[in-house]
């Protein structure tokens, strides 16, 4: 397993020269890992990571998180696989079951998200293995092959739902779970057990990631402003359990939700409560970070530092690297 503790999520909303200067920096600050996230209107995240790969020497790097939707999974595969080999053997590969609203957008069906994502992670591990593969299932393969040398690449599957996150403990290397509060992630740690309690013993460790919307800076009300954007768009789509959880107003989540379909942006960051920053997003000074991080180990094996990260990306890096090393460090 690779052992991670501290990642980070660099999202391609950026130029590529930026992104691969922050992944340079958060390896200086101790990150194990950084994932690019996938979305159509950013930039490719595959190409982000090559970059990134230039620019560090240990840190390990993948996707956080391509959907096997509108890129075929053996496609998929076969990308994860360049990027391990560029970056000499530092790939990981996250895959999730992307957004029902954003696929919609590009008018492709969200159908069976579990099944495919299970389908698309186990084809991969044969291709990366060196096998031609044939598979009908919820998509469809035929002698199948990748032109590389066989690998291994650790599997983490984004996950946020009971189901998603049983599969990815009974099957894969570790999840990504979808969360940034604690009370989320101590349900979330019991659907793991109800995973791993299926898991065959041949598969070996099994890590569970917090991938927490955090945002950081000296002064708390910056960082708690710069979350309004990534916490309107968790809260917007937050599941009534998840709501009732948080005592969160129905109503008040609907007026976002609303104003995200309308694409009036600015009136749905608006909308975003003091409640919803606290539910959905580790906010505040480094202190009050390093303080809710604590928290959050309590629950699972690592954390990755997710959007928007701070008001100051470079600083917010550095922030959140030192609230990191005060939890797993013990400092």
């Amino acid at each position: 397993m690779t052992g991670i503790t501290r990642a980070i999520e660099l999202t391609p909303e950026h130029s590529l020269e930026r992104i691969a200067d922050l992944a340079a920096l958060a390896e200086t600050e101790g990150f194990d890992a950084a994932f690019s996230s996938s979305h159509y209107f950013n930039r490719d995240p595959f190409v982000a990571l090559s970059r990134m790969a230039d620019a560090t020497d240990e840190l390990r790097l993948g996707p956080g998180v391509v959907n096997p939707y509108d890129s075929h999974p053996v496609s998929l595969a076969g990308r994860a696989a360049t990027i391990d080999e560029v970056s000499g053997g530092r790939g990981l590969f996250g895959i999730g079951p992307g957004d029902r609203s954003t696929l919609a957008n590009l008018g492709i069906e969200h159908d069976r998200p579990l099944r495919r994502v299970l389908e698309s992670f186990d084809v991969a591990r044969k291709l990366w293995a060196g096998e031609t593969v044939t598979h009908e299932g919820t998509f469809i393969a035929r002698d199948a092959s990748l032109n590389l040398e066989p690998r291994e690449i650790p599997v983490y599957v984004g996950a946020q739902g009971p189901h998603m996150i049983r599969m990815s403990a009974k099957h894969a290397d570790g999840a990504l779970i979808n969360a940034a509060h604690p009370a989320d992630l101590e349900w979330a740690a019991e659907q793991v057990e109800i995973g791993l309690a299926e898991r065959p013993d041949e598969y070996g460790e099994f890590e569970a990631l917090a991938f927490a919307s955090v945002s950081v800076a000296a002064d708390a009300d910056e960082a708690r402003e710069a979350a309004r954007p990534p916490v309107a768009f968790i809260a917007g789509g937050a599941a009534e359990p998840v709501l009732e959880r948080h005592g969160i107003d129905r109503e008040a989540a609907s007026a976002v939700s609303e104003a995200l379909e309308r694409g009036e942006l600015g009136e749905a960051f608006g909308h975003v409560t003091p409640e919803m920053i606290d539910a959905f997003c580790v906010a505040g000074t480094t202190d009050e970070v390093a303080e809710r991080f604590a928290a959050i180990s309590e629950h699972v094996d690592g954390i990755v530092v997710g959007s928007p990260l701070g008001p100051d990306l470079e600083d917010a890096v550095v922030r959140a690297g030192e609230a990191l090393d005060r939890v797993y460090s013990g400092h």
